[in-house]
C-alpha cells in the first residue's frame, strides 16, 4: 500500500496538496527499541505508520517512566513535531516496540499545508483532541482505580495487541508502561498467580484465566 492509502483524509485534499505531501515524505524502518523523538527539543517531523509499534511516554526527574499511548498501522503522530505546538509544555519520548515501518512528514512541510487547508487544520484538531483524552483517561486510571485492575487490563490489553494469551514481557517493561516501580508489579503478579489468574515465567507472563482477569 502507498502513503495516500495511509494518509487520513487523503480523498478530501487537493491534488497540490496531495503532490506536496508525497513529495515530502520519507520512508524509514526503524528498529525495535530504538527512540525515534526525544522531548520537544526534537522536532522530528510528522510520523504516519505503515506497519509496527510506537509506544509514547514522558519520563519523571527520577526517572519513572509511564505509557501515554501507543501508535499502531495508520496511526499518525503529532507530538513529533512538537515545534508546531507552541502550547506544549512537556516533553514527549517516542520509542519503537517493534520494528516499524514508517513516513516522517516535515514539519516545515505540515505546517505550511496546514495554513491554508481547512482539512488539514480539522485533521490536525481531531488527532490533539484523540490524544488528550487518551492522556485524560490514563491520569483517571492513575488516579480512581486501584493497581490491581490496571495491571489486570493492561494483560488483557497486551494479549489483545499480541494475539496470544503468552507475553514475552519484563516485569520491568510493564512497570515503565504504568508508572510504577518494578516490585509493585511483582508483587501483584505473584498475587495474580496464587490466585490462578497467570502464570509466571522468566521473561514470560501466560494469562490462564483470561475471564478472572477480566472481572478485576
Amino acid at each position: 500500500m502507498s502513503f495516500s492509502e495511509y494518509f487520513p483524509s487523503w480523498d478530501k485534499l487537493t491534488e497540490t496538496e496531495k503532490a506536496k505531501l508525497s513529495e515530502a515524505a520519507v520512508p524509514k524502518l526503524i528498529n525495535e527499541g530504538t527512540v525515534i523523538h526525544n522531548g520537544s527539543e526534537d522536532c522530528t517531523g510528522l510520523f504516519l505508520i505503515k506497519s509496527g509499534q510506537l509506544r509514547a511516554y514522558i519520563l519523571s526527574e527520577e526517572g519513572k517512566e509511564i505509557t501515554l499511548y501507543r501508535l499502531f498501522e495508520m496511526d499518525m503522530c503529532l507530538f513529533s513535531a512538537s515545534c508546531m505546538m507552541n502550547s506544549i509544555q512537556f516533553d514527549i519520548t517516542i520509542e519503537a516496540e517493534k520494528d516499524t515501518e514508517l513516513w516522517v512528514i516535515p514539519s516545515g512541510v505540515y505546517s505550511s499545508l496546514m495554513q491554508s487547508s481547512a482539512v488539514l487544520a480539522n485533521l490536525t484538531n481531531e488527532l490533539m483532541s484523540t490524544r488528550f483524552s487518551e492522556v485524560m483517561w490514563l491520569i483517571e486510571q492513575i488516579l480512581w482505580k486501584s493497581f490491581d485492575k490496571r495491571l489486570a487490563e493492561f494483560l488483557l490489553d497486551e494479549a489483545n495487541i499480541e494475539g496470544s494469551n503468552t507475553l514475552k514481557m519484563t516485569h520491568e517493561k510493564i512497570a515503565n508502561h504504568l508508572g510504577t516501580a518494578r516490585e509493585v508489579v511483582t508483587r501483584m503478579l505473584r498475587y495474580f498467580q496464587g490466585e490462578n489468574l497467570v502464570k509466571i515465567t522468566r521473561g514470560t507472563i501466560e494469562i490462564i484465566d483470561e475471564e478472572g482477569l477480566r472481572e478485576r
